[in-house]
């Protein structure tokens, strides 16, 4: 071989190399980049749902009257701030919080507040004191002052919700505050103070579990308070980080709930001040199908006696799944029965984005209505529990809030009566969780307007309609819990409302109106001595109404335990009945209008 060909030789396989080379670099390039592909989630357009039900509907001639609403809160000296700790990453939990109860924790007969706070991320740093949940104290004429401190009422976690209820029996409400990570049990010191009992009562729950709305309820009718703990995904940050969701023209998005895993909730049987959980034998945990991954993902739970057996039932909401409904078996247990009730799914036979939930109980056969906050693009639903039937029908188009609740996203969702006129309306507490969702769907905004509902007299072809005119009910707002009170011992229902990330705010009823009404407190004996679970109907000239005890409603948050009875124009009160949590029945008869009556088990106070 010559020179000239020895030389050639090696062009060829110095380029061949370089080819080889570059194809390899090539290679290399694209795996990187199918690698990126397949772990990061491709900026997508926003997933809605298709807009189920009608999107307006033809009102009736008679218009709604004026429910109006102050904001009261700098004057009442209420200065909360909620905190999720939200940075820029789009971590699902800032998206929930927080929660709001009202109580009366030092038995001076005025309704106290407690605000639930999240917190800061710990592996982000920030300057000055680390958020903490608030207790206000009522001064009886509806101002409040903040005794958290003074009261050793210690919560600084990443706080959800938030329970009420005297689980020791001794005479003082305690309060239960849920979290991501491990939850909180406050135990009431004789009205002055707060020690931290979650230790000893054994409810802490998982450290990396995702609690949210929680119930005190006798379950098991050994007349102790036992409880129930809503979980929602499993979640950490990690999870979140894989999972990357991202929304065309926004980046980072915070994701849907169906991209992380489903939860069991908790159960914990009161024995003797002690929780033991009981979760797994009293049939709460439910799982896939042939699978044992759990289902639920727990957003609100409501204590209520679905079949009038005088038991305890359960209904929780679900979000993107199912909706349970735990039907008391009598004998320790549960049965989830929501398929079966026709709770579970909407008239379309679809799981909805589930928030907040309450309950009330019509006319004079005591029909009971289930009511769940949804998604945006869902209507609320409105389950109506059909007579002499063990099943619902989802009536929120003919109820008359599936048209105007459609388009918002719920939160906190309430039974109340705004006018005092009888007749049980229902407030909703709306807001967006994407703060940037505007930009991607112009019908959605971040902050919404709180939508309530007057319940209209038979004379109206829908039992609700939108009410107009709310005063600063109106104002938009990032909504989440929703409660309701009577702050200044004039009557009517005062409401409070919390924001994700923003200022709570208390607004006062300033509803004008000569309607007259009935206040009643009722006191059991311990171990239950504010008979949580027990029962009232109201026999006036204007008919029949029903309450129950039960301070768990709307979403992460807690009422006032007296119940409020409008009465209209009628100034009599024929008959007013009680069925006590332990069966026992009494009647009192001839009650004065326009006043607080405490009712205890076997004589009244006047």
């Amino acid at each position: 071989m010559s020179d000239t060909e020895r030389d050639e030789a090696r062009i060829r396989q110095a380029f061949q190399r370089s080819l080889i080379a570059i194809a390899a670099v090539i290679l290399i390039g694209l795996l990187v980049l199918l690698g990126q592909r397949f772990n990061r989630t491709e900026p997508k357009p926003i997933e809605l749902r298709e807009a189920l039900g009608p999107s307006s509907i033809k009102r009736d001639t008679l218009s709604t009257p004026d429910l109006v609403f102050t904001d009261i809160t700098s004057s009442a000296g209420l200065d909360f701030t909620h905190v999720n700790g939200a940075y820029g990453e789009r971590l699902l939990p800032e998206t929930m919080g927080g929660g709001v109860a009202f109580l009366d924790f030092d038995n001076d007969g005025h309704q106290d507040i407690v605000l639930v706070n999240s917190n800061n991320w710990p592996w982000h740093a920030t300057p000055g004191p680390s958020p903490r949940s608030r207790l206000y104290r009522n001064n009886g004429d509806g101002t409040f002052n903040d005794i958290t401190l003074d009261a050793a009422f210690d919560v600084r976690l990443y706080g959800m919700g938030i329970a009420v209820g005297d689980y020791d029996g001794d005479g003082y409400v305690d309060v239960f505050i849920s979290a991501y990570g491990s939850n909180k049990l406050m135990r009431n010191i004789r009205g002055t103070h707060f020690e931290d009992a979650t230790a000893d009562t054994g409810v802490a729950g998982a450290n990396d579990a995702w609690s949210t709305s929680a119930a005190f309820f006798d379950f098991d009718h050994d007349d102790d308070l036992d409880l129930f703990v809503t979980n929602y995904v499993g979640w950490s940050r990690e999870i979140d980080r894989e999972v990357d969701y991202r929304l065309t023209g926004i980046g980072r998005a915070y994701g849907p709930p169906t991209d992380f895993s489903g939860t069991h909730n908790y159960l914990y049987r009161n024995d003797n001040g002690r929780f033991v959980d009981v979760t797994i034998e009293a049939g709460i945990a439910v799982t896939q199908e042939g699978s044992p991954l759990a289902v639920g993902k727990g957003l609100a739970v409501l204590p209520v006696d679905i079949n009038g057996d005088g038991w305890l039932d359960l209904a929780v909401a679900n979000d993107t799944v199912r909706n349970f409904l735990f039907v008391n078996q009598q004998d320790g247990g549960f049965l989830e029965r929501g398929v079966d009730y026709g709770f579970a799914f909407d008239s379309a036979g679809l799981a909805t984005g589930a928030m907040g939930i309450d309950a009330a109980r019509n006319g004079d056969n005591g029909s009971l209505s289930l009511a769940i906050g949804n998604f945006a693009n869902e209507m609320s639903s409105f389950y109506v529990l059909r007579e002499n039937e063990e099943v619902f029908s989802d009536n929120a188009i003919v109820a008359g809030i599936g048209a105007d609740s459609r388009r918002a996203l719920t939160f906190g969702l309430v039974f109340f009566d705004a006018d005092l006129d009888g007749r049980l309306d229902l407030l909703a507490t709306n807001g967006h969780v994407e703060p940037e969702i505007n930009r991607v769907q112009a019908s959605q905004q971040y902050r919404q307007a709180v939508q309530l509902f007057w319940n209209c007299p038979s004379r109206c072809s829908r039992p609700y309609q939108l009410a107009r005119n709310t005063g600063d009910l109106g104002i938009a707002r990032a909504g989440r819990g929703a409660a309701y009170a009577d702050i200044d011992a004039d009557g009517d229902l005062d409401i409070i409302l919390t924001q994700v990330n923003g200022k709570a705010s208390l607004l006062r009823n300033d509803v004008a109106t000569d309607n007259h009404w009935v206040r009643l407190q009722l006191k059991s004996t311990p171990p239950n001595p504010n008979a949580i679970g027990a029962t009232v109907t109201l026999l006036s000239p204007n008919g029949q109404q029903h309450r129950t005890v039960m301070p768990t409603r709307s979403y992460l948050s807690q009422v006032e335990l007296p119940l409020t009875f409008g009465l209209g124009p009628t100034e009599t009160i024929q008959q007013v009945t009680v069925r006590w949590p332990n069966g026992a029945i009494e009647e009192w008869n001839d009650l004065d209008v326009d006043r607080l009556h405490i009712l205890r088990q076997g004589h009244i106070e006047p």
